[in-house]
């Protein structure tokens, strides 16, 4: 590949990560107006249902077993960066502020940057405008999320949120990894899903679960979960993982920066929500520490596939 055909690329990677960002920092419109009627293991469950199977219209191919270790790493990805992402998520807003989790859910590039280390070596430098970059951005997100109300802590909520920042770092570099081998997006994206689903089912027998499908029939519920399952599940998963497959696991997950960002954006544009003086303030420091994370920033590179033969193959 050229210089210029491997700029194109990354631009393209890079595109793909802000067009996921954008749509996954609206989703919490979408998931406000569905839980009036539903609970959020509900949500859950019929938004990653429906993106499996648009994934299949998407793409009608069967992707047959590669070998046990390899279906391991498909099963890892679709239970941490799915089933225990959004679980954690949701259920660490029922014992912390809502502000509390979108800041330490940011967190995950952090992680991802040393599990990458872990698993790539000198591959995945740690490097300083990185750590610089986190750090502006943490206190531009703390500036956007904590304006006007009194920060509290919650041991438990927080860190179930924390966890979830955690199980985030690994479905990227694990997303990565699997980018590495020659195949479709959309099939390993579906096969994800399929094991998400899977480990879904003992939280059914756990947490309220009792749909009343009735509720689709009124516009605002059908509207917003065909977004949430056909746009931000199906799609949105399908450009994230390219975007990794592309950039690498740390360069793309430092977009998570821009999450707060997007979503007081959209409270501004849709709910006519006015932005504070330090929101503001905090959306620039955001910016900031995103584009000095990225100065500079390197894919992981494809010799990550090599590195784990070793586990795949026995090689």
């Amino acid at each position: 590949m050229t210089k210029e055909n491997l700029t194109a690329s990354r631009g393209f990677g890079h595109l793909l990560a802000v067009f996921t960002i954008i749509i996954w920092g609206t989703t919490y419109i979408s998931t406000k107006v569905l839980l009036t009627g539903f609970e959020p293991t509900e949500i859950l469950i019929i938004r990653f249902v429906m993106g499996f199977v648009i994934l299949f219209f998407l793409y009608p191919h069967i992707l047959r077993p590669q070998g046990w270790k390899r279906e391991i790493l498909f099963a890892l990805a679709g239970l941490s960066g799915i089933t225990l992402y959004y679980l954690l998520e949701n259920i660490a807003l029922v014992y912390t502020q809502a502000s509390n989790v979108g800041v330490i859910i940011c967190v995950a590039p952090f992680f991802t940057a040393f599990v990458a280390r872990a698993v790539w070596g000198k591959k995945a430098p740690l490097r300083l405008f990185f750590f610089l970059g986190f750090i502006l951005a943490m206190i531009g997100i703390s500036l956007i999320s904590f304006t006007g109300e009194a920060v509290t802590f919650s041991l438990k909520g927080d860190f179930l949120a924390l966890l979830a920042a955690v199980v985030w770092s690994f479905y990227s570099v694990i997303t990565k990894i699997l980018s590495d081998y020659e195949y479709p997006v959309i099939q390993i994206t579906r096969r994800y899903f399929f094991y998400a689903i899977i480990f879904m089912i003992p939280a059914l027998f756990l947490l309220p679960f009792n749909p009343d499908l009735a509720l689709l029939k009124e516009p605002r519920y059908l509207l917003n979960i065909l977004f949430l399952g056909v746009v931000a599940s199906a799609i949105c998963f399908i450009t994230w993982n390219s975007s990794v497959k592309i950039l690498g696991a740390v360069t793309t997950s430092i977009y998570i920066y821009l999450t707060p960002v997007v979503t007081v954006i959209t409270a501004m544009i849709v709910l006519h929500e006015h932005l504070t003086p330090s929101e503001w303030i905090g959306v620039v420091i955001t910016m900031i520490g995103l584009f000095l994370s990225e100065f500079r920033n390197r894919s992981e590179g494809a010799r990550g596939k090599k590195v784990v033969q070793k586990f795949i193959y026995f090689e």
